[in-house]
């Protein structure tokens, strides 16, 4: 959709309240002299481990604009029946000693904590967007997957092994999109979109849950600060799918292993799915009895207005995420209900602290070997801390845009809006403004779901992060 700015307060208004917020959510930001020591250390330290030369695979990165932070490259061949897909991830392992400072910090961390103003990492700069990241032109160590796919794209086999990767160059997943629609995109680009369209095919067909709701975005232009509703764009689905196949082939590996750690989710419940059916029926939105709930949620479309209404309700059917740790015998519940199959975390260890630990776990099944004593004792503990570090993050990044959201509405009370209805929860209904892009309660009475109605803003708040409207 078309991006709109409306004029916004000055940046140092936003800064401020960014700043206070990662106080409120006690968000770390500098690491202990000890810490930084040791990442130094670890840098200028020989690498020991014996590792594959593929820095002749022509790999890229394909990111946000200004990542500095990359975790994954890519690269895709064809075979004489179906393709071959390198996928090099960031070797934290390398540069992280078991039991050391930098160890224990990164796990009362749990993840990188992301502001538009700056980031809190998970490891120092030093190794998150220097040493350690997958930046273009250096070589790297990198925890290398080789997985090979049928003309249909389905998996038939996979390999994990250490090595030393060069990343050609750093794409954005505009410039990738470009590329790939135009003549000068390289073939493995052009087969990113001819493999992720399999996987797409394949994930519908295993009834995966494919959500496309617009979510709100808070970025900075030319040094101000917006609010938007973000833009997806196929190459960003299609990259994806490369990481949820390598995700999908650990997690396989893992349970036939009978060891390891895997995302799950559970699918949604009796009620959840009988809420959903009324409100298409009200909406004249068919949701027929004997149609799989993932094929029904990803027929939505995200430009009309009661479709919108029902994927931010169908959002109801996907709580409950978790991690699952195991050794010596597989658990009752392991699958991922919307992307329906095993998978776990693996691709973004500079970012995510478990994906460290199942990187080791695959390399060592991969060699037929059992993981590390300290990984396997660490098992029990990460869905602890990355549950912890994950309840912190979504209260954090929901707070940075409530706030944003009553900054830049500041100025404009008693000003009406243009605004849709897409949650209703008596006694409140939850209203998605068209411009700007802001997402607020308001009193329920009569509204109905995907009603259209003009809404007044009554008075803000950049304390309580509130912004209060009111029907006309």
């Amino acid at each position: 959709m078309p991006h709109v700015y409306i004029r916004c307060p000055e940046p140092a208004a936003f800064e401020a309240g960014f700043t206070r917020l990662r106080n409120d959510f006690a968000v770390p930001e500098e690491f202990p002299a000890e810490v930084l020591s040791e990442a130094l250390r670890a840098i200028n330290s020989a690498d020991q481990t014996a590792r594959r030369d593929a820095t002749n695979i022509e790999f890229v990165a394909i990111d946000p604009k200004g990542s500095k932070d990359l975790d994954q490259v890519y690269h895709a061949e064809r075979r004489s029946s179906g393709y071959r897909v390198h996928y090099g991830i960031a070797d934290v392992g390398r540069f992280v000693e078991p039991g050391s400072a930098l160890d224990r910090e990164a796990r009362a961390r749990g993840l990188t904590f992301y502001a538009p103003d700056q980031r809190a990492p998970l490891h120092p700069e030093i190794l998150s967007e220097a040493s350690a990241s997958l930046l273009a032109g250096a070589d790297r160590p990198a925890v290398l997957w080789t997985l090979d796919l049928d003309d249909s794209g389905r998996l038939v086999d996979v390999a994990t092994e250490r090595a030393v990767v060069r990343n050609r160059a750093q794409l954005s997943y505009r410039s990738a999109q470009d590329q790939i629609g135009s003549s000068s995109g390289s073939e493995s680009l052009q087969l990113l979109k001819e493999i992720g369209q399999l996987r797409q095919q394949l994930a519908a067909a295993r009834g995966a849950v494919s959500l496309n709701l617009p979510g709100q975005e808070l970025i900075k232009v030319d040094g101000r600060y917006y609010l938007e509703y973000d833009e997806v764009l196929p190459v960003e689905e299609w990259n994806a799918q490369i990481s949820l196949l390598t995700g999908m082939a650990a997690a396989r590996m893992m349970m036939d292993a009978k060891v390891g750690l895997v995302r799950t989710l559970p699918p949604p419940d009796a009620k959840t799915l009988t809420r959903l059916r009324i409100s298409s029926r009200a909406l004249d939105v068919p949701f027929p009895d004997d149609e799989p709930y993932g094929d029904w949620v990803s027929s939505l479309n995200p430009t009309v207005p009661a479709h919108v209404a029902l994927m931010t309700q169908a959002t109801h059917g996907l709580r409950g995420a978790g991690y699952q740790a195991f050794d010596g015998s597989t658990p009752d519940h392991t699958e991922h209900a919307a992307i329906a199959a095993n998978y776990t975390h693996v691709t973004a260890p500079l970012r995510r602290l478990v994906d460290r630990f199942t990187s080791e776990i695959a390399v060592a099944l991969s060699a037929s070997r059992r993981p590390p004593g300290w990984v396997v004792d660490a098992l029990p503990d990460l869905p602890k801390i990355m549950q912890k570090a994950r309840s912190r993050e979504t209260r954090y990044e929901r707070a940075l845009v409530d706030f944003s959201e009553a900054l830049i509405l500041a100025g404009r009370v008693g000003e009406t809006f243009e605004a849709v209805v897409v949650d209703v929860d008596d006694p409140d209904a939850t209203i998605q403004l068209t411009e700007p892009a802001v997402v607020a309660s308001i009193d329920a009475g009569t509204l109905q779901l995907a009603d259209r109605i003009e809404v007044r803003l009554v008075s803000t708040d950049t304390y309580t992060r509130l912004a209060l409207f009111e029907s006309v």
